[in-house]
């Protein structure tokens, strides 16, 4: 049956494209991370025109499948990340296992003051001087989250610029002399993105996030930094370990 043929069936051009580049993730022919041909090029494999082309991506976008990066191109999406949360979470270690290459990225390094919740979770008297860290993870191409961090200005002066240089939060801590350190509470909502974030991730306006709210500590159980982080929800999925 041509694909004529079956748009006049009831079935949409947009619709056949669409199945076939997903039977092309599922063999194999496309994997994970791979790009996808230009939309010129599979408009004329599948005989349509470009309008029929974007619809079918969208669609596959819309359900997680694929992932178009803004004047690069689309790439098929890698399967969610198992993201173990334990008392010692490290995103590096956590993407390494799963065969993806972390990385780190920072978007802005600030000067703030403590308010009264950010100094409860600091141990810190409210107002005093902290840095924030706003900063995006990735695993291999694909973004996973941004983060909002604080920590004490007066014990990690500087932190903003050594994060940038080791795109690593543990290794910022290293930096200051925290060999090891320990996860304290961490707290998980849902939410919706907005467009800001949405833009950082690479994600549509509306679609939902896992909100994680978290404290690390050194191992004599003082708090080192607290974290408000974004994940992207159709990229993670959380495994609560003790």
């Amino acid at each position: 049956m041509s694909m004529q043929d079956t748009a006049s069936s009831g079935v949409a051009l947009w619709r056949l494209v669409a199945d076939g580049i997903e039977r092309g993730i599922a063999d194999g022919r496309f994997a994970a991370g791979d790009k996808l041909p230009g939309e010129m090029e599979i408009a004329e494999t599948y005989r349509v025109n470009r309008h029929t082309v974007r619809r079918a991506l969208a669609a596959l976008a819309e359900r997680g499948i694929v992932r178009a990066e803004r004047g690069s191109g689309t790439y098929v999406e890698a399967q969610k990340l198992a993201y173990p949360l334990r008392s010692r979470t490290r995103f590096s270690e956590i993407v390494g296992a799963e065969g993806r290459e972390p990385h780190g990225r920072l978007i802005e390094a600030s000067e703030d003051v403590a308010t009264r919740e950010l100094a409860r979770e600091l141990g810190l008297k409210t107002g005093a001087p902290l840095v924030r860290i706003e900063a995006i993870r990735l695993a291999d191409r694909t973004p996973i989250c941004v983060s909002t961090t604080w920590l004490s200005a007066e014990r990690f002066p500087g932190a903003g610029t050594v994060f940038s240089a080791t795109r690593s939060m543990t290794k910022m801590l290293e930096h200051y002399g925290i060999r090891d350190y320990r996860r304290g509470a961490t707290r998980i909502t849902a939410g919706i993105i907005d467009a800001t974030d949405a833009a950082r991730l690479d994600l549509p306006l509306g679609r939902p996030i896992l909100v994680v709210d978290a404290t690390d500590l050194d191992l004599e159980g003082k708090p080192l930094v607290t974290k408000h982080s974004r994940f992207a929800a159709e990229r993670v999925e959380f495994l609560v370990e003790p």
